[in-house]
């Protein structure tokens, strides 16, 4: 499954920022969650909106932005 697919990038949804699926879940927001010590389990268990497959899409993109590189790039 490609993961990148479930961030989406859309101007009218949290002033641009890359979200999960449309949702108002911008991916710094999971990432921050996990970072604070938060598990998958403990993400999932408080936000029943979200799925395991979110959260690894925001790892995903967070590690393309680390080696510089684009969505566009990966796809």
């Amino acid at each position: 499954m490609q993961y990148l697919e479930r961030i989406t990038i859309d101007t009218s949804i949290c002033h641009g920022k890359p979200c999960i699926r449309g949702m108002r879940w911008p991916v710094e927001v999971i990432i921050d969650m996990l970072t604070s010590g938060m598990t998958f389990d403990e993400i999932l268990e408080d936000h029943p909106e979200l799925e395991r497959e979110d959260i690894l899409a925001c790892l995903s993109y967070a590690k393309l932005l680390v080696a510089g590189r684009l969505i566009k790039e990966a796809a």
